[in-house]
């Protein structure tokens, strides 16, 4: 751990001033940590809240951030959103039957479990708009 973050003021959970915020906190209202460096204090775990004396080192801890150098999410393009879509339509699509799946099918498979050994797929699992038919016709 860098030196500098042990020197940082703490705070616990409860009394953590207005203005500052953790990565979670931000995300909740639709920001991003933008220009800030860095943590700028910590946000004591439960642990230690009931020692005062005793410095946070815990996983468990939070850094926090100052909201008034965060700035608002990016907002992903139309043609981003398309391209997560075709990606995903490509990991929840079985290779045998061409349907589509809510859940990502195994690669080490390469099918959906009814196309590798019988087992029926749950009709909810399965998306209701067919995956569309490749056209292998030659001219």
């Amino acid at each position: 751990m860098p030196r500098e973050k042990a020197t940082l003021p703490e705070y616990d959970r409860g009394a953590v001033p207005s203005g500052l915020a953790t990565r979670r906190d931000l995300r909740s209202m639709d920001l991003s940590p933008g220009r800030n460096k860095g943590p700028v204090a910590i946000l004591r775990c439960k642990l230690c809240a009931t020692r005062p004396n005793w410095s946070c080192r815990h996983p468990t801890r939070g850094f926090l951030l100052r909201v008034d150098l965060a700035v608002p999410k990016r907002v992903p393009t139309l043609a981003q959103e398309w391209a997560l879509d075709r990606a995903m339509a490509a990991r929840q699509t079985c290779g045998q039957c061409r349907r589509r799946f809510y859940i990502c099918l195994s690669k080490k498979l390469g099918c959906c479990l009814e196309c590798f050994d019988g087992t029926p797929a749950d009709p909810s699992s399965l998306m209701t708009i067919p995956a569309p038919a490749v056209h292998r016709l030659a001219a």
